[in-house]
């Protein structure tokens, strides 16, 4: 049989006609999509919280986000921005970190990692706390007792964080208890004891700086015993010692204990 082409207003009829089943298709599947998002078996009914709760629990959290969760939970279970639940649990004290999780068919879970205290970034009282990480957060804590003050630029809480901690060891081994650690804007370094007393530690690196505390603390035994008294101040700025002052007397100590003068 001889092959004949169909007319062109044929051919362009079967044409048209495909493309409007195909998009009728379309917005079929369209409309049943969109009918299945919305049925009300996605609707949020619940959300856990799970992990590092000390200091907020679900409750709480429930309190503190509600009017902000009402809008963000407006949508769909499938449709719902994970990020900006994040966020929301991000903004409430104590929280360092929240990962959030579908479960379905209709319940998020949320992960909790909460900032651990480890010193106050400022007076005590601020607001503001140093974490473990040497972050900076705000936060007020139910139970401030202990904590030392770190203080310094803005941008230094790790390297404050990080010294004290190497400072705070090599000083309790006499017993001391560092209570204030200070970075100037001069990059000059000052400890207080939880006496009171003063330390001068000056510039450098923290090697450097730890090495001026192990000079005083190798020698301060002996001092203490010839002039007993209430230390006051110790200066380690010296290249190959440290001034001293107790109450009562002044010394000046190199590699051993060295002269020393009335202050009464």
């Amino acid at each position: 049989m001889p092959h004949t082409d169909l007319p062109l207003d044929v051919k362009l009829m079967t044409v048209v006609t495909h493309v409007l089943v195909v998009l009728f298709a379309a917005l079929c599947l369209g409309a049943l999509g969109t009918w299945l998002v919305r049925h009300p078996v996605w609707t949020v009914r619940a959300i856990t919280v799970h992990g590092d709760v000390a200091h907020q629990n679900a409750v709480t959290y429930r309190a503190q986000l509600a009017s902000q969760m009402k809008s963000s939970l407006s949508g769909s279970f499938l449709t719902l921005d994970l990020q900006q639940v994040r966020r929301l649990f991000e903004s409430v004290p104590w929280v360092r970190q929240a990962v959030v999780q579908r479960e379905f068919p209709n319940r998020l879970r949320v992960t909790i990692e909460e900032h651990q205290p480890v010193a106050w970034w400022g007076p005590s009282g601020s607001g503001q706390l140093v974490s473990r990480l040497g972050e900076v957060f705000e936060a007020s804590p139910d139970d401030s007792d202990g904590l030392p003050e770190l203080i310094g630029p803005a941008d230094h809480a790790p390297q404050v964080w990080a010294l004290y901690q190497l400072l705070s060891a090599e000083f309790s081994r006499l017993e001391l208890v560092v209570e204030r650690l200070e970075l100037n804007e001069r990059g000059s370094w000052r400890a207080v004891l939880d006496s009171g007393a003063r330390i001068e530690l000056g510039r450098g690196s923290p090697d450097e700086l730890l090495e001026r505390a192990r000079r005083f603390t190798g020698t301060l035994s002996q001092l203490t015993e010839r002039y007993p008294g209430a230390l006051q101040s110790v200066d380690l700025r010296y290249p190959n010692g440290y001034a001293l002052r107790m109450r009562g007397v002044t010394t000046l100590s190199e590699d051993s204990p060295g002269t020393v003068t009335n202050t009464r």
